[in-house]
């Protein structure tokens, strides 16, 4: 029972991230069906990257070099600074998200589930129970997220979307220099 608490709250920390950057995604009012897709995206890529992580542990860190906070954070500035163009763009008022931004965001905030599964072993063999609750704590947190950035959006207008878009960009440069 205290591994299943302790693989929740691993969970919700891991989705803390996700959660912000769909504060700022939801202000943009995006339509029902995308934010199900990004909210299934996120909740895959939260169950496939600990798995992913356990099984090729250190060999692929080792093989890539990549630091996983500096890709993280070019990516979230790089959806920021489409959030701004598409704020800027007088006739189109919904932010156009496409299929390979959301994949690119889904991937990009289950990086740090990639290298909690390095350690998930010395938690627990079911990587498969684990997986499951990441998906799941993720997806909650992705859709409320963006629940809340909506309504946020509603009652602020503009500066909502202009919040939104600062705190994108400050997670973004808090990853870069991380």
């Amino acid at each position: 029972m205290s591994v299943i608490l302790s693989l929740f709250v691993i969970g919700i920390s891991l989705s803390m991230d996700t959660f912000s950057v769909c504060l700022s995604i939801g202000t943009f009012n995006i339509n029902k069906n995308k934010m199900l897709l990004l909210t299934v995206l996120v909740g895959i890529m939260h169950f496939f990257m600990p798995l992913c992580g356990s099984i090729l542990g250190h060999k692929v860190i080792q093989f890539l070099n990549v630091n996983v906070n500096f890709l993280l954070g070019i990516i979230l500035i790089f959806i920021g600074i489409e959030m701004i163009l598409s704020l800027l763009k007088k006739d189109e008022k919904v932010f156009n998200l496409s299929l390979l931004n959301m994949f690119l965001m889904a991937i990009s905030v289950s990086l740090d589930s990639f290298s909690t599964g390095l350690g998930l072993m010395a938690i627990t063999n079911d990587v498969i129970l684990s997986g499951l609750i990441f998906c799941v704590c993720a997806a909650s947190f992705t859709f409320m997220g963006l629940l809340i950035g909506k309504y946020s959006s509603e009652k602020l207008g503009i500066y909502g979307n202009i919040i939104g878009i600062i705190l994108l960009f400050v997670i973004g440069i808090f990853h870069l220099f991380c």
